[in-house]
């Protein structure tokens, strides 16, 4: 009798430690607010777009973190810093009256909180630099976002693809004859 008393006293001991050491189901770390890091997101990359309509390089691309992979169609992957401000510069010096105007912006974070996704369409226009007559380019647009260590959000990854309408394929050919 003795020794299931103390058997049932060890386990219980044993049980309760176990339960010291494991972290209760209300944890003291803050539930992730993503409203909050979608509503950030989409203030950047509308300050972003409001830069690049200002043409200010070098604030456009304070949006964009150290290392970012930049993809446009038609042109090799660009990336952020130095080499991204000269070539935005470049871009617009070129087309002085480029606009970007965005719609249809969406936010998704994921719930984890260290990663968020800012879509939408966009259209730019331009006077055409070659031409010297204004166009109209329509898009997508899709920008991978992640926090930085001063709590701010900056781009690592973004995609712009356009949906201008391609020309229509040629005619098939009639079959020989023989």
């Amino acid at each position: 009798m003795k020794s299931t008393a103390a058997l049932v006293s060890l386990t219980a001991l044993l049980a309760a430690s176990l339960g010291a050491c494991t972290p209760p189901a209300s944890s003291t770390t803050p539930a992730i607010d993503t409203g909050k890091i979608s509503a950030a997101v989409k203030a950047d990359a509308d300050q972003a777009i409001a830069d690049y309509n200002a043409h200010d390089a070098d604030k456009t691309e304070s949006h964009v973190a150290a290392g970012a992979v930049m993809m446009f169609h038609g042109q090799p992957n660009g990336a952020g810093g130095a080499a991204g401000v000269a070539g935005l510069k470049q871009v617009l010096a070129a087309s002085p009256d480029v606009h970007v105007t965005l719609a249809d912006e969406t936010v998704d974070v994921a719930a984890s909180g260290d990663m968020a996704v800012f879509r939408s369409s966009y259209v730019v226009t331009l006077t055409d630099p070659k031409t010297k007559k204004p166009t109209t380019e329509s898009g997508n647009y899709l920008i991978g976002y992640k926090p930085q260590p001063d709590g701010s959000w900056k781009q690592v990854w973004s995609v712009v693809s356009n949906t201008t309408p391609m020309a229509a394929p040629a005619p098939a050919m009639p079959a020989a004859k023989s």
